[in-house]
């Protein structure tokens, strides 16, 4: 049960973050629960040993936890933004 409860979580996270990039007219509902979790990992890896918060991949579905996972995931968007835009720059 916990397991669905990530994946739809991911997926909130990974939709709000994709408003917020304004990127949500080219994902779908697969790429909004990767990028969600995604970024969750990525929080996990920069932002919980500055803040000392968890993340929903650590079990963590509290405010906090949300509110780091959702800043982990824009901070995925915007790497993956900066780095198709200077893709398209070289052609």
């Amino acid at each position: 049960m916990n397991f669905i409860i990530w994946l739809i979580v991911g997926g909130l996270v990974g939709w709000v973050a994709s408003i917020v990039m304004r990127t949500n007219g080219q994902q779908g509902l697969l790429l909004n629960v990767v990028v969600g979790i995604v970024g969750a990992f990525v929080a996990g890896i920069v932002l919980t040993p500055l803040l000392g918060i968890a993340t929903i991949n650590q079990n963590n579905f509290s405010l906090p936890g949300l509110l780091v996972s959702l800043v982990g995931a824009i901070i995925l968007l915007a790497v993956v933004s900066l780095f198709s835009r200077r893709g398209y720059r070289r052609r």
